[in-house]
């Protein structure tokens, strides 16, 4: 096999050693030396497509959370289906993203939940992605008379913040909860109750 030094220096082959750095070392330790000592090039080299630690470790934080929002636009923009069954499964795949995240590797978890307070513009976009996907599904919802929300952008806000306890990081011990699969239905049933027309 060549040396890593004999491929070619993307930035998608940066920010996948970014994250085993970031891995290996934590936040407060991983250094762009780092990463380029684990490409087999100069530090100068990964600068060359991210001009500074901070725009490395955004580009990471946001590449992290832009796989959870592709697999929710699959559900999101899925032809067919109700509106409730697509808002629960919606929330549902949220959940198990989030809950799978956070138990396959906690010390990943453990660090993009750091680099999220670093980069609170790519977060908030990254809300913004996740209420707007909500409130698409709702408008269809009320379109088809299966769901009722006087003002759909305030509804999906809503429910983002009601079931804020099965996908903020903050709660990430909860998940550990043999009851946090009950906990997570009985929530999603009272919301979806809550919208329907």
């Amino acid at each position: 096999m060549p040396p890593a030094a004999a491929e070619p220096l993307t930035p998608e082959r940066i920010l996948e050693t970014t994250e085993e750095v970031l891995r290996r070392f934590g936040p407060a330790k991983a250094t762009v030396v780092d990463v380029a000592r684990a490409l087999g090039v100069s530090h100068g080299s990964v600068y060359r497509h991210f001009p500074s630690k901070a725009a490395l470790r955004e580009a990471v934080t946001e590449r992290w959370l832009t796989k959870s929002v592709v697999v929710l636009e699959e559900i999101a923009s899925a032809p067919g289906g109700t509106a409730p069954s697509k808002l629960e499964s919606w929330l549902e795949a949220l959940f198990e993203a989030k809950r799978r995240k956070a138990g396959a590797d906690p010390e990943l978890f453990a660090t993009y939940t750091v680099l999220l307070a670093e980069n609170s513009g790519v977060v908030d976009q990254h809300l913004s992605e996740l209420i707007d996907q909500l409130a698409r599904i709702i408008a269809g919802g009320v379109a088809a008379g299966s769901l009722a929300a006087p003002d759909v952008p305030a509804a999906a806000r809503a429910v983002f913040d009601a079931t804020g306890r099965f996908h903020d990081p903050q709660y990430a011990a909860d998940w550990l909860s043999p009851t946090i699969v009950t906990e997570f239905e009985a929530v999603t049933a009272l919301v979806i109750r809550g919208l329907r027309a």
